[in-house]
Parts: structure tokens; sequence; C-alpha cells
């Protein structure tokens, strides 16, 4: 296992960032690698369980460890559907966000643990999200 992050800053105010976080149904907004998200709840705050699709019929079930609207940060828990290799959860990955200010801004970050390719693979992709996020 694995930990690594990457952040982005920008012009949105932080609460307008951690809102882009709590309502999965604008992800896609600004997450490029999420075509939608399926959850029973239109705000996240904490223990929900969904999915999320993305690209190639790719789908990640998800779950939500840990929430806190004080501090902006919150963790989930993603593995794809079907596993990729029955019984091994090497494609688990633990991310943790959160949002800060920064000047007139905000600055986001993201760690994330998991298998070491797969983490370093995701890294890219996330780096994208997280600057139009706070864009």
């Amino acid at each position: 296992m694995t930990t690594l992050g990457v952040s982005a800053s920008g012009p949105l105010p932080p609460d307008e960032a951690w809102e882009r976080y709590a309502r999965p149904g604008l992800w896609h907004t600004w997450a490029p690698q999420i075509r939608s998200v399926e959850v029973g709840v239109e705000r996240l705050s904490g223990g929900e369980t969904g999915r999320v699709h993305g690209p190639l019929g790719v789908a990640v079930d998800f779950r939500v460890v840990a929430w806190s609207e004080d501090t902006r940060e919150w963790s989930w828990v993603v593995q794809p559907q079907p596993p990729l290799v029955r019984g091994l959860r090497v494609a688990r990955l633990r991310m943790t966000h959160g949002v800060a200010a920064q000047g007139s801004g905000s600055r986001t970050w993201l760690r994330v643990t998991g298998f070491a390719p797969l983490v370093a693979s995701y890294l890219p992709v996330a780096r994208l999200a997280l600057h139009r996020l706070v864009r």
C-alpha cells in the first residue's frame, strides 16, 4: 500500500468548492472521469454508499467513511465492480479530500491510499479534476 497526494488552488470560495464535493450530482461537472453517480441523497453527510460510473462502462462502488463540515474534509473507499480480481482488494482505494481557504479563493487536496501502480496512475486525472473543482 502507498499513499500519494495532489492539490490545486483557484479563485472559487471554499464554501462553494465544498458544496461541489457535497453534492454528487455535480461531480461530473468538474471531474472528467465521472459520467454519473448513483446515491440515495442529494447531499452527502457521511455514511452514504453508492456507485460512480466512469468512461467505457467502468463503475466503482463507494462508501463515505468520514465527513466533517467543520474542517471540510471527507474520505471514501472505492472498489471497482465487478472486482478486477475476485477475492483480491488490490483495486480498492481510500481517498481523503479537503478544502481550505487560500487568499480570496480556495485550495483543495487529495490523498489516495492503495495499490501503488493504481494510485500513481489515478493522480494525473485527479489533478485535472481538482483544478476544475476550484475554478
